[in-house]
């Protein structure tokens, strides 16, 4: 039988936690009066997540796991559960950690009934070290500044989406993505749901500053022009800096028979546009390099196997 929803969460390394997430799981479903499929997505653990993922789901109808070749990162993985939904009405993401409650599903099936295509949820506090906190906050209110669309604001991946925007989240074939962006720019009526994320139920984060960064560059680089803009407003503003100090020279030159001199100053400004041509560079290399992988048209993922009771 069609499920009417699914639950997509992409498990890294979660054995910890596992145990948890489907006794949670179970009671929700238990409890609801619709038809819950969870999807158990497997990124390529290092730990036994994917032989807990495979006897769990073996015996459970409701769980379905899906294994992956290998560790593509939390968007890959997120994206290889949507390939696999099944569900007639929404499917809901969460992270494994239990950090998003997975009981707020009735509260945002609510807010879908209400002719919404995606309820995203926004976290009004959250548990973490000051530092994580204080770099959320500056990122998202950077991002959104600078993206060539309005983007929510303190909202992740937690999220209840229509059948419809999944699928076509399905036809995008980005090779970084960035799914809370994605997301945004599919349209239709969005509205954000407010909750306190919780602190991790068990084990440790699974990202790390350079795949935050990461994350942080695909959502800059995918959604917003400003920083290839910012290269060319350097160089306009360079090269009028050079002019007026050539006009200076030359007013010097005839007015008072001196020529500016130093070393410093000309160590000074071969420093700083030297730096300013590597920034470019750099700019314009993250650019290039997501053309480089996209245009090699490589699959997103790999799915090894998938697990149900019901095949």
């Amino acid at each position: 039988m069609q499920p009417e929803f699914n639950i997509v969460i992409p498990l890294y390394n979660e054995s910890a936690v596992f145990n948890q997430l489907v006794d949670r799981l179970q009671l929700l479903i238990k409890s609801s009066n619709y038809s819950i499929e969870v999807l158990l997505v497997d990124d390529g653990s290092k730990d036994d997540t994917a032989f807990k993922i495979k006897s769990f789901c073996d015996s459970n109808s409701c769980f379905r796991g899906i294994l992956l070749s290998r560790n593509f990162g939390h968007q890959i993985a997120v994206s290889a559960g949507l390939s696999q939904v099944n569900a007639s009405i929404g499917i809901m993401v969460i992270d494994g950690d239990l950090q998003d409650p997975p009981e707020l599903l009735f509260g945002m099936i609510e807010r879908l009934a209400e002719g919404n295509d995606v309820v995203y949820a926004v976290r009004k506090k959250r548990k973490e070290s000051y530092f994580k906190k204080t770099a959320y906050f500056i990122f998202y209110r950077i991002l959104n500044s600078i993206s060539y669309l309005p983007l929510p604001l303190d909202s992740g991946d937690f999220c209840l989406m229509s059948r419809r925007v999944v699928d076509l989240l399905n036809k995008m074939p980005e090779e970084s993505r960035y799914m809370r962006g994605m997301r945004t720019w599919v349209g239709f009526k969005q509205v954000g749901y407010e909750y306190e994320r919780a602190e991790r139920a068990a084990g440790e984060p699974k990202y790390n500053f350079k795949m935050l960064l990461s994350l942080a560059y695909n959502g800059i680089f995918n959604f917003s022009e400003y920083p290839i803009k910012l290269v060319t407003r350097m160089g306009i503003t360079g090269t009028l800096a050079a002019f007026l100090y050539l006009g200076y020279v030359i007013i010097k030159r005839f007015t008072s028979n001196e020529v500016p001199t130093g070393f410093t100053a000309l160590l000074f400004c071969v420093i700083l546009f030297g730096s300013l041509t590597l920034l470019s560079i750099g700019i314009i290399g993250e650019y290039i390099v997501r053309i480089f992988f996209q245009v090699k048209q490589r699959p997103t993922f790999i799915i090894d196997k998938i697990i149900s009771k019901n095949e």
